[in-house]
């Protein structure tokens, strides 16, 4: 019996699985960058990012570039730059960057919206310095929240049990095409392989408004409070299409909203056209829309009730 031995010339059929990944990274890996920072002349960390459009924005998150004297990037193709930052916004823990640098090669945008639990996840980054690691997984859950380094819960989140390792903090999460689904954004100590990615939705929005502005501007209204449901029969009654609110526990005294007249047990379903499912939809709201008068709709003693409101302006000092 004879043996083929296969040359290094020969082709090598890799399994379907493979395929989709070698083929997903092939795409996606030339916009991976690593990030070093540098904090009163000395090394202060490392992460990753990814480059998000032709003319040098890059994205990566808050906390790697939080507070740094010097942000270096360096590209696939061995080239490194000075990182400028555009903007950081800690509440989301995305912040934007940009290169002087051209031919560059920025990623594949995808819609976390037709993405479903199970399907291919691949992540990659830079951990403990690696450069252009990739670990691949599936994802594990949608619309997971988690809090952000400064206290403020974050909406929308994807978990992923593709392995996040210190230095994956982001970079790209990408779909079978190589698409980004996500920012890597945090793992779970002892948590068995749980990692988490800000929307890629999510981040296109706050690094937007982080390009045209530097900072974000936020509402802010006064209300502690917490999710619930709407009975049924209150929806009938009065022809609501929506199941949820946020029951409100306490009001802050001198607050937007206690000059509204909100009070405790009331249930905000509404700010101007916006519906107002829970606590993070508020937060959302009162991040998109600009500060001004607008009516917040309350469910009162099963009763709708409409209030003139003017959320106070809460602003970030922009980066220098």
């Amino acid at each position: 019996m004879s043996l083929q031995v296969l040359s290094v010339a020969d082709e090598f059929e890799l399994d379907g699985y493979s395929r989709v990944v070698t083929e997903a990274v092939r795409r996606a890996s030339p916009s991976v960058v690593g990030i070093d920072v540098r904090r009163g002349g000395h090394r202060a960390g490392s992460g990753s990012g990814f480059i998000a459009t032709p003319d040098g924005f890059v994205f990566t998150n808050s906390h790697v570039v939080h507070g740094a004297d010097e942000v270096e990037v360096a590209l696939l193709d061995g080239r490194r730059f000075r990182g400028v930052l555009t903007g950081d916004d800690p509440d989301t823990d995305l912040a934007v960057l940009r290169i002087a640098a051209g031919d560059l090669i920025p990623v594949t945008f995808g819609d976390p919206r037709t993405i479903v639990p199970g399907q291919l996840a691949i992540a990659l980054g830079n951990p403990f310095g690696l450069e252009c690691t990739v670990t691949a997984g599936v994802v594990s859950a949608l619309g997971r929240t988690l809090r952000s380094r400064n206290g403020r819960l974050m909406d929308d989140i994807i978990q992923t049990d593709a392995a996040l390792n210190p230095g994956n903090s982001g970079g790209p999460l990408v779909d079978a095409r190589g698409a980004v689904i996500g920012v890597n954004t945090a793992i779970v100590a002892g948590g068995g392989g749980l990692g988490f990615a800000i929307s890629a939705n999510i981040a296109q929005r706050v690094a937007g408004l982080l390009i045209r502005h530097g900072s974000i501007t936020r509402g802010y209204v006064g209300v502690a409070g917490a999710d619930v449901a709407i009975p049924r029969y209150v929806q009938r009654l009065l022809g609501l299409v929506q199941a949820k609110g946020i029951l409100v526990h306490s009001v802050e005294e001198s607050s937007p909203a206690s000059r509204a007249g909100i009070e405790a047990g009331d249930v905000v379903i509404a700010l101007g056209d916006d519906h107002v499912d829970g606590m993070d939809a508020l937060h959302r709201v009162l991040t998109d829309r600009e500060i001004g008068a607008t009516t917040v709709t309350l469910l009162r003693r099963n009763e709708l009730v409409r209030r003139t409101i003017i959320p106070a302006e809460v602003q970030r000092a922009p980066v220098s």
